[in-house]
C-alpha cells in the first residue's frame, strides 16, 4: 500500500507498505483524507525530534476496515474521524478526564508498519499518511457518514487543538478579548473557537495581508499585519492572547498583549530547546502563561460535538481545506504549507 514514508534524510511516497491486522483493542482504518499539518513538516525539518523511519501524518478521518478483540463502539463500515491521544483509560489522569495528560499518550511510539521486513514507526499514534492506518480504540471516533471524510480529516488535529484551547484550555467567555497570533490552521480555529465562545474583540495577527478575509471569515473582528498595532484597538491589552507560530519573538508579543487578569496561550511549536523570555514584574497582576497540548481535548466528547456543530452550520470545516492532492503529490502539497499558500492542504488516497 501508498504511505509517504521520512528515512531522516528524505521523505518519499512509497507504494510497498505494510501493516500488520488489529489486536485486541486496536481498530484498522483505510484513510480516505488526511490534513497535512506543519507539524509533520517539523519532524521534516527536526524541529520535532521523532524516531526514523516514520510513517507521517496525523490528522486523518476513513472507514473502518476491521476491529480487534474488545471492540464494541465502531464496527467495519464506520466512518471515523482519527485523534492522536493513544491514551490508557485507566490511570489517574484519563479517570480526572484530561488523556492529553496520560503518560501512554505522550511519546513511546509503535511500530505496526513495515517495508522490506524493516519496521517503521508511527507518528502520533496515527500516521494517517498511508492507505492504512492501526490505531488505538479510543482514537477512532465515529462521525456522521454524511460529513465530508476531507473536511473531517481535520478535525482530528487542527479543529481539537484550535478550538480545544478556547474552550477547553483558556475557557473564553462572553465578552472576552482575544488576540490570535497566526492565522494557519490551528490559528484560524482558534478564531472560531473564540466566536463560539462569544467573545466581543478578536484581533488576528498576520504579517501576510492575504489572509485577512478568512481570517475575518473565521472570526476576527479586526486583522493586523503587526501586534504593534493590537493597542491601538485594545488599550488595556487582551484577556487572551494564543501564538500560533512557535517562535519565542510572538510569544514574548503574546505576553506583552495582555491586561490584567490575562493569559497567553502557547500552541505554536518551536525547536526543542527553545527558550522564550518575558519580564517577570509584568506577571504580578495575576498574568498567566498557558501550554495546551492537544486543546486539551476529550476527543470521544469534543469531535462528536464539532461534527454537530458544523451540521449545525456553526464550526466551519468545508472553508478550512484550501486544496486537495492525490498523496503522490506529496511534495508540493508540503511545499504549499511550507509558503502558507494553503490554510489547509489535504492528502486523499
Amino acid at each position: 500500500m501508498r504511505g509517504v514514508v521520512f528515512d531522516g534524510t528524505r521523505t518519499e511516497v512509497v507504494d510497498d507498505l505494510e501493516i500488520r491486522g488489529p489486536g485486541p483493542g486496536e481498530v484498522l482504518v483505510a484513510v480516505a483524507a488526511a490534513g497535512l499539518c506543519h507539524s509533520d513538516l517539523s519532524v521534516v525539518d527536526g524541529t520535532i525530534p521523532f524516531p526514523v523511519p516514520v510513517v507521517l501524518g496525523h490528522e486523518g478521518a476513513g472507514v473502518v476496515e476491521a476491529v480487534g478483540p474488545g471492540v464494541g463502539h465502531v464496527r467495519p463500515g464506520d466512518h471515523v474521524a482519527l485523534s492522536t491521544l493513544a491514551n490508557c483509560g485507566t490511570c489517574a489522569q484519563c479517570d480526572r478526564g484530561r488523556p492529553t495528560m496520560c503518560r501512554k499518550a505522550i511519546g513511546r511510539p509503535g511500530r505496526p508498519f513495515s517495508r522490506g521486513g524493516e519496521q517503521l514507526f508511527q507518528f502520533a499514534s496515527n500516521s494517517a499518511f498511508a492507505e492504512r492506518t492501526l490505531v488505538r480504540a479510543v482514537q477512532a471516533v465515529k462521525i456522521p457518514a454524511d460529513l465530508p471524510l476531507t473536511s473531517a480529516a481535520l478535525i482530528g488535529c487542527g479543529v481539537l487543538t484550535g478550538v480545544g484551547a478556547v474552550l477547553n484550555r483558556a475557557k473564553v467567555d462572553r465578552g472576552d478579548t482575544v488576540v490570535v497570533i497566526g492565522t494557519g490552521g490551528v490559528g484560524l480555529n482558534v478564531l472560531q473557537g473564540a466566536r463560539l465562545a462569544g467573545a466581543l474583540t478578536v484581533v488576528a495577527v498576520d504579517s501576510n495581508p492575504a489572509k485577512e478575509a478568512v481570517a475575518r471569515q473565521f472570526g476576527a473582528t479586526h486583522f493586523l499585519t503587526s501586534a504593534d498595532g493590537v493597542r491601538d484597538i485594545l488599550p488595556d491589552g487582551a484577556d487572551h492572547a494564543f501564538e500560533c507560530v512557535g517562535r519565542t519573538e510572538l510569544i514574548r508579543q503574546a505576553v506583552d498583549l495582555l491586561d490584567r487578569h490575562g493569559q497567553a496561550v502557547l500552541l505554536g511549536v518551536p525547536a526543542a530547546g527553545a527558550e522564550a523570555s518575558f519580564t517577570v514584574s509584568s506577571m504580578y497582576l495575576d498574568k498567566s502563561i498557558l501550554g495546551c497540548r492537544y486543546g486539551s481535548s476529550r476527543p470521544q466528547r469534543d469531535i462528536a460535538l464539532y461534527a454537530d456543530l458544523y451540521r449545525e452550520g456553526r464550526l466551519l470545516l468545508d472553508e478550512l481545506v484550501t486544496e486537495t492532492y492525490p498523496v503522490e503529490d506529496f511534495a508540493k502539497a508540503a511545499e504549499d504549507a511550507h509558503h502558507g499558500r494553503v490554510a489547509r492542504g489535504v492528502l486523499v488516497f
